[in-house]
């Protein structure tokens, strides 16, 4: 069974704030002779983990809607310099844009059922170009 994460995508204005974001940290890992690779840290470690990784995404929440999404590659638990349990939670890079899903503030992640996630917005659509806030609002009124 495939299951999904959903998380507050905190600090990002935007989608396309939130891509930004994730070119910079990936050239700067690549700057320093890193791997280039995504990743999120968490405290709380997904018991589940075997049903995400390789199956399921983490959706982001921005600005009060889940917008977006990015597949789970890997969870690895680790322990940090304070002694405290914590996870890494690895991530494509691309951001898949939603259709857009309103949800409520909540701290931490939360488990995402398939049959709960938003679609995908398709390429062929047209629906990438148009600007989120429009695309919020036709979601609001029931059009998306």
């Amino acid at each position: 069974m495939t299951l999904h994460l959903l998380k507050l995508c905190v600090g990002a204005e935007s989608v396309d704030d939130h891509r930004t974001w994730i070119e910079m940290r990936l050239a700067r890992q690549r700057e320093a002779g890193l791997p280039a690779e995504h990743t999120h840290t968490t405290r709380m470690v997904p018991r589940r983990a075997d049903e995400i990784v390789g199956k399921g995404s983490l959706y982001w929440v921005t600005r009060g809607r889940v917008q977006s999404r990015q597949r789970v590659i890997d969870i690895r638990p680790f322990t940090d310099a304070q002694g405290i349990g914590r996870c890494e939670i690895v991530l494509d890079p691309e951001l898949v844009l939603t259709v857009p899903q309103p949800r409520r503030p909540f701290q931490g992640w939360r488990y995402l059922r398939p049959e709960d996630a938003p679609a995908d917005l398709g390429r062929a659509s047209g629906m990438q170009e148009m600007p989120a806030s429009m695309r919020a609002e036709l979601a609001e009124l029931g059009l998306l």
